[in-house]
């Protein structure tokens, strides 16, 4: 099952349940992808977007939570931290599971090689290779550093 047909049935329990944080939290994801729809359909691009940019949109929607959260408990404010925590954690129901340190590592090896890098100007490569293959199961912003000291070690 796709995820706009896992978030769409979690929408509709949702209202059965009424489960107002919820139903809001959901509501906001379709509202997400089907922005990223309408901006499609002026690109005269397929409307309909996949798997993958939802997949996406969601890790942008975390994304920024986190950095909300960390924004309100700096400014004392724990109310609203708690309830940006509860939206992440929602979203997070329809993101595939976050990869280990281990398992990054493996990653960011076996791109390296699949793409034969050999010095830090291949990052974008090899980036390139990870986003494809782990949306949505890594922080590419942490992982960004990682190649980069790979590639760097591997050099010396």
């Amino acid at each position: 099952m796709d995820t706009r047909t896992q978030v769409n049935q979690a929408l509709k329990q949702a209202m059965k349940d009424k489960a107002t944080d919820r139903l809001t939290t959901l509501r906001l994801i379709n509202a997400a992808i089907k922005d990223r729809e309408i901006a499609a359909r002026g690109n005269d691009e397929d409307s309909n977007i996949g798997d993958g940019e939802i997949l996406e949109i969601l890790g942008k929607m975390t994304k920024q939570r986190q950095e909300s959260t960390r924004a309100y408990e700096e400014g004392g404010r724990l109310d609203l931290a708690e309830r940006e925590l509860s939206e992440i954690a929602i979203i997070e129901e329809f993101l595939p599971k976050q990869l280990g340190e281990a398992e990054i590592d493996e990653a960011v090896k076996a791109a390296v090689l699949e793409v034969a890098a050999s010095s830090i100007r291949d990052m974008g490569k090899v980036m390139t290779v990870l986003k494809a293959k782990y949306i949505g199961q890594m922080d590419f912003s942490k992982v960004g550093p990682r190649v980069k000291d790979y590639l760097c070690v591997a050099n010396s």
